[in-house]
């Protein structure tokens, strides 16, 4: 005698369902679909449910404070939490897939707040796709060891035990008694993997904030060499150029970081200044407005405001219209 064995199908979930389960109102699963971020249809696979689980708690949990801000960055101060839309939402999953090769960030990883956009965690560390930065969010552990090579290692035992003496030297960065700690790993590291880009950035930010631009600069140029798509060594490098009163080179380091990220806000606002600065009030503007459309509330976006209605009521900008006929902006 024999069994039939059972067929079993997949539990699909039409519209109403994903409504009513999730608390969903219909603008808001139309406007996922509208960008992209889930495909458009009458019902929706298990898997499906659970992206839009993800995507629903993101939105829902707008309010609460962000994750902890990466720490390889020297920025204009920090800017008040900004809103999520879900154009960047999109933008910050396609960057995952290109950088991780994940087929679904937001079921293979936990997606947090990082601004304007999403940061996922993965084993302890966020990742920022955008600007390929990674921030770390947990207790420091004591101790620091320098040994990374040894006889018979396997090249994954090396990558491991590098990655997790870059954790350690983060954490310690964060205390100004432990920095000269944090300075040795970071070398161990180099010493090692010489164009290991986010040591290279890390180390140059501790320079930079002993104000010992030149050998920031070096650091920040040599991980423009290692790795040239990496937005966040440009942007690092414009500002200490910026400070060295290197004025045109930091206007091209700003230039290189926007090419790479276009969504990057605070190269738009330095670039803007930078600009300025050199008395480029049109190619300013552009970027003041590029910035207010990245990150649209706080200070930084009212001043950026502020600047770019300066500019078109002083300069005499011209536009042209769809015929052809030149008109007055502003």
């Amino acid at each position: 005698m024999t069994s039939e064995i059972p067929i079993v199908t997949e539990t699909r979930y039409n519209r109403q369902d994903v409504l009513r389960i999730l608390h969903l109102n219909t603008r808001q699963l139309s406007s996922w679909e509208r960008v992209g971020l889930i495909p458009s249809r009458d019902d929706y696979s298990f898997e499906e449910l659970g992206q839009l689980r993800a995507l629903r708690d993101l939105q829902m949990h707008a309010a609460k404070t962000p994750a902890s801000q990466a720490h390889t960055s020297n920025t204009h101060a920090s800017k008040p939490r900004a809103r999520i839309t879900a154009r960047s939402i999109r933008a910050s999953i396609d960057a995952m897939q290109r950088v991780a090769g994940m087929r679904n960030p937001l079921l293979e990883s936990s997606a947090v707040r990082r601004g304007s956009h999403l940061a996922f965690r993965i084993g302890g560390a966020l990742v920022d796709p955008l600007t390929q930065q990674l921030a770390f969010d947990f207790d420091a552990s004591s101790g620091s060891r320098l040994e990374i090579v040894r006889t018979g290692d396997s090249w994954a035992q090396q990558m491991a035990e590098m990655q997790e003496m870059f954790l350690r030297a983060v954490q310690l960065e964060e205390r100004s008694e432990t920095v000269q700690q944090a300075v040795m790993l970071y070398d161990a590291i180099l010493a090692v993997q010489p164009d290991h880009a986010p040591s290279l950035i890390n180390l140059g930010t501790i320079q930079y904030n002993l104000r010992r631009f030149e050998q920031a600069e070096k650091l920040y140029r040599r991980a423009t060499v290692a790795d040239p798509e990496y937005a966040l060594a440009f942007f690092d490098l414009g500002n200490v150029l910026d400070e060295m009163q290197q004025l045109d080179e930091a206007t091209e380091a700003y230039q290189r970081a926007v090419a790479l990220v276009p969504q990057y806000a605070d190269a738009h606002y330095n670039l803007a200044l930078a600009y300025e600065r050199q008395g480029m009030k049109r190619r300013a503007l552009r970027h003041w407005l590029a910035y207010v459309r990245l990150d649209p509330v706080g200070p930084w976006a009212s001043h950026a405001r502020d600047q770019a209605k300066k500019i078109l009521k002083t300069e005499k900008l011209s536009i042209v219209s769809r015929r052809g006929r030149l008109v007055r902006a502003g």
